[in-house]
């Protein structure tokens, strides 16, 4: 008896390490098919919104410009997404209270539910901090909300539960994602139809969906366990047909650091402009192309290189001031990084804002931002360069 449960928890092991190296592999594939998406939605949308600029609004190709521009927003939602399940999503977390920010969402989700489904909140007392970039929050929210309101037919009940936990060793012996700890605990639970175990093993893998074709990306669940695991916590499904889900999320606490609640707000004001002189540095042709002309419509000055090594020219021979320095993060030669101290040099005063697809480790580990670098996520718009560019330069 003893042997047959050695050898049954022996196979329950070597499953879960085949499925983490299986997602691991499928993370890398997915980051980099990002990356290089990424790049051509940041043309497809900049040129598609420029040129809505230049239309007036009742001609009728401007209608075929914002279904096309429409598009390419949505496209870049899901690349965000493989971004997030690849764990390069770019973030920029924050000490902040769960209660605090789920409490805020409550209408959010209840009509995201719709009237039909009961929503519970059962917070946690004196709920240690977490570490997480408060936009995550809404995504993990966001999705399990979905998917809790699609796995109910007609009424129902979802309910939110948030507590502080000790995981031990003894836990982590049969859930090797898990780690000894003090976590804080998030679990969205709902009784709706359940799952299957066949089902439960293919939950967080890209592109799978037990929905109707049209009804789901297959993104949801796996933009999650990227997240969870981007932020050093792990999750677990306990579920059964007939029976509803529970999901439990673990992020790692911070309780013994003081902390202060950010939530970054896009200005709803005009765009800003400015007159600074801003040194563009883009190794892709038609991506130079197009940030120049952006950056040139707000009113700066813009010097423009194909290289690091053409940056250093263009701004050697320049006799005037260079304000801010834009660069992507990974490029032939050398990174942005040493680029802009090189730079700096000759230009103390040099800011910099740098850009990319996805970040690279020079500025960033896991995908994680230093603490006051200044980053922005290929595609942009208009006015996130404009808001990027004047916080940078500080005019």
């Amino acid at each position: 008896m003893v042997i047959n449960q050695d050898v049954t928890e022996r196979e329950k092991l070597q499953f879960q390490l085949n499925q983490a190296q299986k997602m691991e592999s499928v993370g890398r594939l997915a980051g980099g098919v990002a990356h290089d998406f990424n790049n051509k939605l940041f043309i497809i949308n900049g040129y598609a919104e420029m040129a809505m600029d230049m239309i007036d609004s009742s001609d009728p190709l401007h209608e075929n410009l914002r279904e096309i521009h429409t598009a390419g927003k949505k496209s870049a939602d899901i690349v965000r997404q493989l971004l997030a399940f690849a764990r390069k999503q770019t973030i920029s977390p924050v000490l902040l209270d769960l209660n605090d920010t789920i409490s805020s969402m409550l209408k959010m989700l209840q009509r995201l539910i719709g009237e039909n489904i009961d929503l519970t909140w059962h917070p946690g007392k004196n709920l240690w901090a977490v570490k997480i970039d408060p936009s995550q929050v809404d995504q993990i929210m966001a999705n399990l909300a979905v998917n809790a309101r699609d796995a109910i037919s007609d009424v129902g009940n979802l309910a939110i539960e948030t507590k502080n936990t000790v995981i031990d060793k003894d836990y982590c012996r049969a859930n090797p994602e898990a780690s000894p700890g003090r976590y804080v605990m998030l679990a969205v639970s709902d009784d709706g139809c359940g799952m299957e175990k066949e089902v439960q093993d293919f939950l967080f893998e890209p592109f799978f969906t037990t929905k109707e074709i049209g009804k789901g990306t297959g993104l949801g669940l796996p933009t999650i366990y990227g997240i969870v695991k981007q932020n050093n916590g792990f999750l677990s499904v306990h579920s059964k047909p007939g029976e509803g889900a529970t999901f439990k999320i673990y992020l790692p606490s911070h309780e013994a650091e003081q902390f202060f609640i950010r939530f970054a707000k896009e200005s709803s004001r005009e765009v800003p402009m400015g007159s600074a002189t801003v040194l563009l540095v883009e190794d892709e042709q038609a991506i130079l192309k197009m940030g120049m002309e952006m950056i040139r419509r707000l009113g700066y000055t813009v010097l423009t290189a194909q290289s690091p090594k053409d940056a250093l020219r263009v701004a050697g021979e320049y006799n005037d001031k260079i304000d801010l320095l834009i660069t992507d993060v990974v490029m032939p030669e050398m990174n942005g990084r040493d680029l802009s101290s090189r730079l700096r040099k000759n230009h103390p005063d040099l800011k910099t804002l740098y850009m990319s697809g996805y970040p690279a480790n020079v500025i960033a580990g896991h995908g994680v931002l230093d603490e006051g670098v200044e980053f922005i996520q290929k595609p942009f718009s208009v006015k996130d360069i404009a808001v990027k560019v004047h916080g940078a330069i500080g005019d």
